[in-house]
């Protein structure tokens, strides 16, 4: 199993982490996109290491166009000598169109139109393809030599899909190369729900469950003595309430009979009382949704857990010695 861990937004130190982590054993860096660009640090990062996947977990699609992506994925995978990945999301309607004034229809279509046109600006410029992509959102029929680049050694990146509904997940599972399943899933819902719609898009596109990756960033509740733990408790069940306030991850909730609960988040998180929502997930919820060990059995937990399902999963440990952390890293990836 590949573990991946974030890389801090301080571009002054992104070199200077970026080499720690590749030392440290890390299989790959991530970025996500809340209040600060997500490929700048990888750009950084791309110079400074020569063994680490970059990866964008996520980058907001639908607030750039396809050409805009494809320019930008394909630098940095030069850059990195092909250890990019463009690890894509949808974001919300309210987002996409209140914060960054895109418009907003059909994620799942959408989604799936986008990631086919960035192949075909892609097989435009590494196979020499002609520019004929004509579709609902997207139409790409223009590209001269001044606007294409040159340097085509290592050929298009990888497209990672972050997903939770089935629609979205089965365009991942058609169209993308692995998928970036949301920390707000239980076991019981990938498995049931999340693993048929990916099999579903392996059989449209004619592919195999060895052509794709799956990558889970497991809630982990952890520490190096009860008061720590417990803490960990607290803030886990606070981050599972906001992500369960979202009336559209109701039916990961509804797999383990906990979907009450998702109106009254709901209705809490519209009041601001975002630090009280945590206390209505119990221990057994939240043991649906995380990992909760010491740190010499998390490694093997998660192993257990998700051992024959997933491809890689997200280091985030909270105060754990570094030390605790080679562990986990060194057992996971062995």
């Amino acid at each position: 199993m590949k573990v991946d861990i974030g890389i801090g937004t301080d571009l002054a130190r992104v070199q200077e982490q970026a080499q720690a982590f590749e030392a440290a054993g890390y299989s790959g860096i991530q970025t996500a996109e809340t209040g600060h660009d997500p490929f700048l640090p990888l750009s950084l990062a791309a110079l400074h290491t020569s063994q680490v996947d970059l990866i964008t977990g996520i980058a907001v699609a639908f607030a750039r166009t396809p050409m805009v992506l494809a320019h930008t994925a394909h630098d940095i995978n030069f850059a990195s000598q092909g250890r990019f990945v463009l690890g894509l999301g949808s974001q919300i309607r309210a987002h996409i169109t209140k914060r960054f004034s895109m418009p907003w229809s059909h994620p799942a279509a959408r989604m799936r139109e986008f990631i086919l046109a960035l192949r075909a600006i892609w097989a435009t410029w590494y196979e020499k393809e002609p520019l004929q992509f004509n579709g609902k959102f997207y139409t790409h029929t223009l590209m001269t030599p001044f606007f294409s680049p040159t340097n085509l050694e290592y050929g298009a990146p990888r497209v990672f899909l972050a997903a939770v509904g089935p629609l979205m997940t089965e365009v991942a599972g058609e169209v993308a190369d692995g998928m970036i399943v949301h920390p707000f899933t239980t076991e019981t819902y990938l498995r049931e729900v999340s693993l048929p719609a990916l099999e579903r898009g392996w059989a449209k596109s004619g592919r195999k469950r060895e052509d794709f990756d799956i990558s889970y960033p497991v809630f982990v509740v952890t520490g190096r003595d009860e008061r720590e733990l417990d803490q960990a408790k607290v803030a886990t069940k606070q981050q599972l309430a906001f992500y369960g306030s979202t009336p559209a991850y109701k039916p990961v909730l509804d797999s383990i009979g906990a979907g009450d609960l998702q109106p009254e988040l709901n209705a809490m998180s519209k009041q601001g009382r975002w630090t009280e929502m945590g206390s209505l997930f119990t221990d057994d919820v939240m043991n649906a949704f995380a990992i909760v060990a010491e740190p010499k059995d998390i490694a093997n937990q998660i192993k257990t857990r998700f051992g024959d399902v997933i491809d890689r999963t997200s280091a985030a440990y909270g105060n754990l010695s570094s030390e605790d952390r080679a562990q986990i890293v060194e057992e996971l990836t062995a």
